[in-house]
């Protein structure tokens, strides 16, 4: 009598290979659309060097150029321009083409997407500081924190603004009927954030109150608070409209954007357009 054994199916990939390998075909993408990756690396890099260049000055008693200030702040604001402008726009695209319906429908995890565009926003975002970094040591002098706190500091600041603005870039995703109308979405409060929290506009104290309360609401202006705090010396605090870095503060509000964030995903988040069902 002959006897056969029974194979046992092949287990399915856990969620943590699933995500990373989510993550590769992210950056493929990303890293194959030649528009989006000079757009996303060379606009605010052409930015600094217009806005270093024009405003050249040095800040009495602190030895501190404008340029300096600008790469700080601008290394800041970089980060959410690739988490919240790139997930602002991407996911609204991966909604109107479609995407979003297969992989919900594909037999792996929902949260195998959100891990795949974690990883590229950490990439793209560390690359853009990296960017932004080389063109201040290049153009305007500006050097490299040399302690370990400053790093650390560096390093919590980053996680913490890469979080929450990832968070609040899917969420105002959903707000876009269509992937054309995303960039107008999350472009034109970020462009204005950038006014009102002291990225173009420095000192910051130069600013009316109004709009420096404003600013303080949301996550740009702390996470370019932080990032002067690890670039400049402590002499350019000053210059602060606290007249400190508040770094306390600082983790604060952002950890409680994260929260916010969250929230306003669970709240937001769509697989398919409303006009798909």
């Amino acid at each position: 009598m002959t006897t056969y054994a029974l194979e046992r199916p092949a287990a399915l990939p856990g969620l943590l290979s699933v995500g990373l390998a989510r993550g590769g075909i992210e950056l493929k993408q990303f890293f194959r659309s030649r528009e989006q990756v000079v757009f996303t690396f060379t606009f605010p890099a052409i930015i600094l060097i217009l806005l270093g260049s024009i405003f050249n000055g040095t800040f009495e008693g602190t030895g501190v150029t404008a340029g300096q200030v600008y790469t700080a702040s601008m290394a800041g604001s970089g980060i959410i321009a690739t988490s919240f402008l790139n997930l602002g726009i991407g996911v609204a695209q991966d909604r109107d083409d479609h995407t979003l319906k297969r992989l919900r429908g594909a037999p792996i995890p929902a949260s195998a997407y959100f891990i795949g565009k974690i990883i590229l926003v950490a990439v793209a975002s560390l690359a853009e500081v990296i960017v932004l970094l080389a063109v201040g040591m290049l153009l305007f002098d500006v050097e490299l924190p040399s302690s370990a706190d400053r790093w650390l500091t560096f390093a919590w600041v980053f996680v913490l603004g890469t979080i929450t603005c990832s968070l609040l870039g899917i969420a105002v995703s959903s707000m876009a009927k269509s992937a054309q109308a995303a960039a107008a979405v999350v472009n034109v409060p970020y462009v204005a954030l950038q006014f009102v929290s002291g990225v173009y506009i420095i000192p910051i104290t130069t600013l009316p109150g109004w709009m420096i309360d404003i600013g303080s609401l949301f996550p740009v202006k702390w996470v370019a608070q932080g990032f002067r705090s690890v670039f400049l010396p402590d002499s350019m605090m000053s210059m602060e409209a606290a007249g400190s870095w508040e770094l306390g503060k600082t983790a604060l509000v952002l950890g409680a954007w994260c929260v916010i964030g969250v929230v306003l995903c669970l709240l937001t988040f769509r697989w398919t357009n409303r006009k798909d069902g």
